[in-house]
């Protein structure tokens, strides 16, 4: 149910993109009013993150934790089955919100006041959504922890676990950490709009820049909560089909646990044009550049991995390998926007938009299509269409390099975001970026096809999906589907 939501959100934040990218097709206005289009960034962004990223990897962790860790399933059922079903109205809220008067709130996923106090009543349904979807999100964390804490089988100690686990039991804890700091953030813009406070009213006292301050530590640990479970994904696939374990298991959970705590220390990285002092701007720069050190460490233990390791390229290695890419692109560029003399050239450009749709959509997005492709054997009996597998691949590949690389030329020219219109000397790139996020878009619509199809039959999928590889994943007994099963699936 949270996959099958997620999927849902993804392809109504994917038209919200493709929507914005027809707009920026030609320099000039066609399509929507520069308001309406302020309104799609803004939801775009929160469906995104919090509707169908976020959702999906719970799923990830309904299905595969237990599993992993040998338990009969996650521990609190009922606390599951309400996590699950806040999400429904919660989107329905953050849609409907196109539909109130004045429209969706126009002020970025960000939600940066002033800007956020003037909205209409649609800001107040993305803040109503917001703590919903928060709220959700702190329930299934708590879940996850208590399984991953109490639930494992007898051997399983917690270095024998999976690495999927260990990012997600990681992950969980940062989700408990930030998620009242947003809660908190965006009620007092609800105060502020409706109460009188002036919290954030710089006329009245307040502090504006005081809500970037909150907003953004919740903010920078959320990236990484979206990133860390797609490393244990690729961490368990990739030593499938290099037909060797995985290289450097400790450093890569202390890797993961390192950053997860220097994301807390690097906020205001997000706030070089705010007026910082220059002793700050070092803290946050050197601080970010550190957290560099652990990502790269992940880097070179998949590498080392896939070092003379006997390998074949089924689909979630196709996607792992492009996962690896890609994120090492966006890691690049993140250790430039770092920089605070550079980010203030850079800050609010299209530099700016490439950095992270490089490690947020690709890094997330092609570690949930590889886990996917990985397990879903495992999880219908079935296996998939391998050769559109990996037409869906070199589509999504091509289609995202398309749309993102160019972006950087913009940027670093100068083209601001959250613009509806542009100087004709942006033309060109805008004309191949709006190409590529058509052929990006479209190409997920494979990716259904090849799901629908395997949930539906084809040819059964044995015990040792992938061969070669015994040993270095966990075996289910088939032909049976997982529901079925009275006990827990054996772990090797």
């Amino acid at each position: 149910m949270y996959l099958v939501f997620a999927l849902a959100m993804f392809f109504v934040g994917g038209i919200n993109a493709l929507l914005l990218r027809s707009e920026l097709f030609q320099p000039g206005l066609q399509l929507v009013r520069p308001e309406f289009f302020n309104q799609l960034t803004t939801m775009h962004g929160l469906i995104m993150v919090f509707g169908a990223i976020m959702p999906a990897w719970v799923g990830f962790a309904n299905w595969q934790i237990p599993l992993m860790i040998g338990a009969p399933d996650m521990a609190f059922a009922r606390m599951n089955n309400l996590s699950f079903w806040l999400l429904p109205p919660a989107a329905l809220l953050l849609v409907a919100s196109y539909f109130v008067p004045g429209g969706a709130a126009a002020g970025g996923w960000t939600v940066y006041v002033p800007l956020a106090t003037q909205m209409g009543p649609g800001m107040d349904l993305g803040i109503f959504a917001l703590h919903i979807l928060g709220a959700s999100s702190i329930m299934g964390s708590i879940n996850i922890v208590v399984t991953v804490l109490n639930m494992r089988a007898p051997g399983m100690t917690l270095m024998k676990m999976p690495l999927f686990v260990w990012t997600w039991l990681i992950t969980a804890y940062l989700l408990i950490a930030v998620i009242p700091v947003l809660a908190g953030a965006i009620t007092m813009i609800l105060t502020d709009r409706h109460f009188g406070t002036a919290f954030f009213n710089a006329a009245a006292g307040g502090d504006p820049v005081m809500y970037q301050h909150i907003f953004w530590f919740f903010g920078h640990p959320e990236v990484y909560i979206l990133i860390l479970p797609a490393f244990g994904i690729v961490s368990a696939i990739i030593p499938t089909f290099a037909r060797k374990p995985l290289f450097g298991y400790s450093s890569m959970v202390y890797a993961t646990a390192s950053i997860a705590i220097l994301s807390f220390i690097v906020w205001a990285h997000h706030m070089y044009t705010t007026g910082m002092p220059v002793t700050g701007q070092l803290f946050f720069m050197y601080a970010t550049m550190l957290i560099a050190v652990p990502t790269g460490v992940k880097v070179f233990n998949w590498i080392a991995t896939m070092w003379r390791g006997s390998m074949t390229f089924e689909t979630p290695m196709l996607f792992s390998v492009g996962f690896i890419f890609v994120f090492t692109v966006g890691g690049l560029t993140g250790v430039i926007l770092a920089m605070a003399p550079l980010d203030i050239q850079l800050h609010d450009t299209y530099y700016v938009v490439a950095h992270f749709h490089y490690t947020m959509v690709a890094g997330s997005l092609f570690a949930l299509f590889a886990g996917t492709y990985y397990w879903i054997p495992k999880w219908t009996g079935n296996m998939y269409d391998e050769k559109l597998g990996v037409w869906h691949f070199w589509l999504t590949m091509i289609g995202f390099n398309v749309t993102f690389f160019p972006q950087h030329f913009l940027g670093l020219a100068g083209m601001p975001r959250r613009y509806a219109d542009y100087a004709n000397q942006f033309a060109d790139f805008n004309m191949l970026s709006t190409i590529g996020a058509f052929m990006f878009g479209f190409s997920q619509l494979v990716f259904v096809y090849i799901v629908i199809k395997c949930v539906r039959g084809g040819p059964k999928a044995g015990d040792q999906v992938w061969e070669g590889a015994q040993g270095l994943e966990w075996t289910v007994p088939s032909p049976a589907p997982f529901h079925t099963f009275e006990t827990p699936p054996t772990v090797k």
